[in-house]
């Protein structure tokens, strides 16, 4: 018996398959034919990746943070203001009130 091929892989039987009777070209590129197995992901690339994922995870984060502590401090200056302006308001009105009575009493 003169067959080729060991024990743990053993020649195919039946006629030879050239490669190329799976490709199929367009305009000199090769296109992969559906029946081929698809390459796995590339794991060292996803795991290179995962610090990017990270800081990019981390700086939404942060900017978050930012929008909400600059809210806070928009709500707390508007707060300031309408106290300031309530305080000048009245401070205006006894002014006022403090004019009318002396021309009242220029008057008597």
């Amino acid at each position: 018996m003169n067959l080729t091929g060991t024990i743990g892989r053993p020649a195919p039987h039946g006629p030879e398959q050239s490669t190329h009777m799976n490709e199929h070209f367009r305009g000199g590129r090769r296109l992969i034919d559906a029946a081929e197995p698809r390459p796995a992901p590339n794991r060292n690339r996803e795991m290179e990746l995962l610090p990017e994922a990270m800081a990019r995870s981390q700086l939404s984060e942060r900017l978050r943070e930012a929008e909400s502590q600059r809210r806070a401090h928009q709500l707390a200056l508007s707060i300031r203001m309408e106290r300031r302006s309530r305080r000048l308001h009245r401070r205006a009105e006894r002014a006022s009130h403090r004019a009318r009575r002396a021309l009242a009493r220029a008057l008597m």
